[in-house]
């Protein structure tokens, strides 16, 4: 294969970056404490702390325990969607389900558990297959004429 010579081989542009050069009077602009501030460990010549140091407060990687069980994997995050919102975005007859609530995009779409509350004034006849109603929201539901079906009824 013949070189043409038309391509050079460069860094990515802003991958070589001129080294600061500090201490070189006052036409530097980084002159006299070179960008370090006035006094104190941090100015000094191999001053400063090591990662982690609080200032003498105890540490946070020595605050959090280091053994035993955390349930935070598994924890589960209902969404919290109340009536209201639902009054607004449905029309008398259309069905309540986790896929509706993302198409209307009152849930984002990484969503997987939702729970509708009583929040506010109802009156659509709707049918909800939505897993987790409250208590009180399946009242004002059932009063407006719509249906609450195969769910979980929680306080």
């Amino acid at each position: 294969m013949e070189n043409s010579g038309s391509f050079t081989i460069r860094p990515p542009r802003g991958a070589k970056k001129k080294r600061k050069i500090v201490g070189r009077g006052p036409g530097s602009r980084l002159q006299k404490t070179s960008g370090r501030g006035h006094k104190g460990q941090k100015s000094r010549s191999g001053g400063g702390v090591r990662p982690g140091f609080e200032g003498g407060q105890m540490p946070l990687y020595r605050r959090i325990a280091r053994r035993g069980f955390s349930n935070h994997p598994f924890k589960v995050v209902n969404v919290p969607v109340n009536l209201e919102i639902l009054q607004k975005k449905y029309s008398d007859g259309e069905t309540v389900s986790l896929e509706t609530l993302k198409e209307k995009r009152l849930v984002k779409k990484r969503v997987t558990h939702v729970k509708i509350l009583s929040g506010g004034d109802f009156t659509r006849k709707l049918t909800f297959t939505v897993p987790l109603v409250s208590a009180a929201a399946k009242v004002k539901i059932e009063k407006a004429g719509g249906t609450v079906a195969a769910t979980e009824v929680k306080e």
